[in-house]
């Protein structure tokens, strides 16, 4: 029966111990995700950026007529 509990006592440390690397790894996870959404966002507003200075650059005499 002793031997049945230490067995037992190990099983849980073992799993706390899995349980806890694995919380790591979630939270480092979780944080790199955030950091990836952050920089999508930004360079989303960078081509928004970029598409507006083209077209602003463009004047009418360089815009192909509606029949092209």
């Amino acid at each position: 029966m002793e031997n049945l509990i230490k067995k037992l006592e190990e099983q849980i440390t073992f799993i706390q111990q899995e349980i806890s690397q694995m919380s790591n790894e979630l939270y480092s996870q979780q944080k790199e995700i955030t950091n990836l959404k952050k920089e999508i966002s930004n360079l989303n507003i960078k081509i928004e950026e970029l598409d507006s200075g083209v077209e602003s650059n463009i004047t009418k005499d360089d815009k192909k007529p509606p029949h092209y």
